[in-house]
């Protein structure tokens, strides 16, 4: 919400002194194309995320390697007993969303998760943002660290895809902006002083600091929907899905950072 107020104020400030909303970005700003949120931060917040020994998201890590070898649910199993140890993951978070053939749509890294803990383990599903989902879908993206996005290929997302796309560029909430106009129209500039990134997802789940806490790509696009004064999008919902898939295929290529650390 508090991006939300200041976004109000500085539409407000516009209207009174006829100053533009979003100051021309600074000498220093990249000229070379895409370029991860990484890059925007201070170099405190760089050396946190760079050093595993400062980095906090490395404590839900950590959590994660002990769950993924825990018994749980019914079958008496791990997430070891069919996958072995959890570097047998390398790669598997580089191509989610993905889509599932039993449900017939796509999944993300959480939701398949909780789809081999109620078909394998006959657990029950863990809710969006527990710590201990998160802690999983941390251990399994940080296996792929360095590695390059690469959307999964299968054709049957693609009406998802272009979905999300559409999502993208379209207005919503009182403001009346849309993920395009900051993120790809106003990138680099410089909004109330901070500098405006391209929003891609290259280190899900992460700690922000402003969380205090990790969370997914799916707690950021909500909290930008509360920031442009909308109803956020539910937890799991196909436009929330959608947005990922689109999100994902605009930062093919670029390398996994997870997990990452932001402000």
């Amino acid at each position: 919400m508090r991006y939300g107020w200041l976004v109000l104020w500085l539409l407000t400030l516009t209207a009174v002194t006829g100053q533009p909303l979003f100051a021309q970005p600074s000498t220093t700003d990249d000229k070379l194309g895409r370029r991860s949120g990484f890059a925007d931060m201070s170099p405190t917040t760089q050396a946190m995320q760079r050093d595993d020994r400062q980095n906090p998201a490395m404590l839900w890590v950590a959590e994660g390697e002990a769950l993924w070898d825990g018994i749980v649910g019914k079958a008496n199993k791990s997430c070891a007993s069919c996958h072995g140890p959890v570097s047998s993951q390398r790669g598997a978070a580089a191509r989610y969303p993905g889509f599932d053939a039993t449900s017939q749509k796509p999944v993300t890294l959480g939701e398949r998760i909780n789809l081999c803990r109620q078909r394998h383990q006959l657990a029950t599903s863990l809710p969006p943002q527990d710590q201990r989902l998160l802690a999983l879908e941390a251990v399994v993206a940080h296996q792929s660290r360095g590695m390059s996005i690469r959307p999964d290929p299968d054709p049957r997302l693609v009406p998802y895809r272009d979905r999300g796309e559409t999502l993208f560029n379209q207005r919503l909430g009182q403001l009346n902006l849309s993920c395009a106009q900051c993120h790809d129209q106003q990138a680099a500039r410089l909004l109330g002083g901070t500098v405006i990134p391209q929003a891609h997802p290259t280190g899900y789940p992460l700690y922000r600091l402003e969380w205090q806490g990790m969370g997914t790509l799916q707690r950021r696009l909500r909290n930008c929907m509360s920031g442009v004064r909308a109803e956020p999008s539910a937890y799991r919902s196909s436009d929330l899905v959608a947005l990922e898939l689109y999100l994902v295929q605009r930062a093919a290529g670029m390398p996994i950072e997870t997990p990452a650390v932001r402000p």
